[in-house]
C-alpha cells in the first residue's frame, strides 16, 4: 500500500547559482525536479514512505529527466503520464535572502498536469494519505479528475487539501475560492499559509481561519504564518510551533518539507505539536539549502536539528 499519493504540478526548476543578482546577471544554473506536490511525494520518501504522484510530463528531455529523477528519489512513477506534444514546464527563480524568491512559470499554457483527464482511483482509495493541490482545480480536466478523486475517496485516511494560492494561474481569487471550497468537504486536512487561507474561507487570523475551515468539513487544519512559525487545531486540541532560525538561502521549496513531515508526522500518530515541530523544522533545513526536492532532509536530519535546538 502506498503511504503518501499526491497529485497535481510538475517541472523541472532551474535556479541560479547565484544570490542576490536578477537572472539577467545570472551566469549559471542548477536543475531539480520541482511542482509542489511532487517535492512533497520526494520529501516523504525521505522519511522513509512509501510515496508516489499522479502527474505528467511532455514527451521531451526534461520529462524523461523527471521521470528518473523520481526514481532515484524512490518516488513510484507509475502514475506519472507523458503527454505527447506538451513541454515540460520549467521554472525559475531569483534568489535575494531573507524573503525575496521571484518566481517564473515556462510551459504551464497549458502544463501536461492539467491536462489529466482522471486518476486511478484504486490507488486513490488504497493510499493511506492522499494530497492535492488548489492549482490542480484552476482548470479542465484536471479540476474535474481532482474533485472525482476527491469523492471516490469518500474522506478515507488521511485526505490533504493544500490551499497553494498561485494567481498566476487564476483569473481572480473568488474564482479559487469557489472551487476550493467544492474541495474542502472532501479533505480531512487543510494546509495553506495566511493568504491561502483567506482565499479558501476570506479569514487571515489564525484561529478564526482554523475555525472556517473546520465550518467546511475539514478536521485538521493547519495554518502557516510566516514569521510567527504555524498554528494547527484538529477540533479538540490546539498548538502552536515557532519558526527554527536558520540561515535562508532559498525559501522555495520548504512548505513542500512541511508538507512531507506532515504527513509523516500524521502516519506516526505523533501528537499535535510534535507533528508541527518536526514539520516546521523540516522545512527550516530547505530554506537553508538551494534545491527543493534535491534538498529534501531525511529523518534523521531532521531529529538532529531539533536536538540542536533544544526542540525534540
Amino acid at each position: 500500500m502506498t503511504d503518501v499519493l499526491t497529485a497535481g504540478r510538475v517541472g523541472v526548476d532551474i535556479y541560479p547559482h547565484q544570490s542576490g543578482v536578477g537572472l539577467e546577471d545570472v551566469t549559471s544554473f542548477g536543475k531539480w525536479v520541482g511542482g509542489s506536490p511532487t517535492n512533497v511525494a520526494v520529501a516523504a520518501a525521505r522519511h522513509g514512505r512509501g510515496a508516489a504522484v499522479i502527474t505528467a510530463v511532455g514527451d521531451d528531455p526534461f520529462g524523461r529527466y523527471v521521470r528518473g529523477a523520481l526514481d532515484d528519489y524512490g518516488v513510484d512513477t507509475r502514475h506519472v503520464a507523458v503527454k505527447p506534444g506538451r513541454a515540460t514546464p520549467v521554472t525559475f527563480c531569483e534568489i535575494f535572502p531573507p524573503d525575496h524568491f521571484p518566481v517564473y512559470f515556462y510551459g504551464r499554457q497549458p502544463a501536461p498536469d492539467l491536462l489529466i483527464d482522471g486518476f486511478d482511483l484504486d490507488a486513490v482509495r488504497a493510499a493511506k494519505v492522499f494530497w492535492v493541490t488548489a492549482t490542480g482545480l484552476c482548470a479542465e480536466p484536471s479540476r474535474t479528475a481532482t474533485l472525482e478523486a476527491l469523492e471516490a475517496r469518500g474522506r478515507r485516511g488521511i485526505t490533504v487539501l493544500d490551499l497553494d494560492y498561485r494567481p498566476q494561474v487564476w483569473a481572480a481569487r473568488e474564482d479559487a475560492r469557489h472551487w476550493v471550497q467544492q474541495a474542502l468537504p472532501h479533505a480531512t486536512v487543510a494546509v495553506g499559509n495566511l493568504d491561502e487561507c483567506d482565499t479558501a474561507v476570506g479569514v487571515t487570523e489564525p484561529r478564526d481561519a482554523a475555525t472556517a475551515l473546520h465550518d467546511h468539513g475539514v478536521d485538521l487544519a493547519v495554518v502557516k504564518q510566516g514569521p510567527k512559525g504555524v498554528y494547527g487545531d484538529d477540533g479538540a486540541t490546539t498548538a502552536e510551533s515557532a519558526p527554527i532560525p536558520v540561515a535562508v538561502v532559498n525559501g522555495l521549496g520548504a512548505g513542500d518539507a512541511f508538507g512531507g513531515a506532515l504527513c509523516h508526522g500524521l502516519l506516526a500518530g505523533w501528537d499535535l505539536a510534535k507533528t508541527l515541530r518536526f514539520a516546521n523544522a523540516a522545512g527550516a533545513i530547505v530554506a537553508s539549502r538551494l534545491a527543493c526536492s534535491d534538498a529534501m532532509p531525511t529523518t534523521a536530519e531532521v531529529e538532529a536539528l531539533l536536538r540542536e535546538t533544544g526542540d525534540e
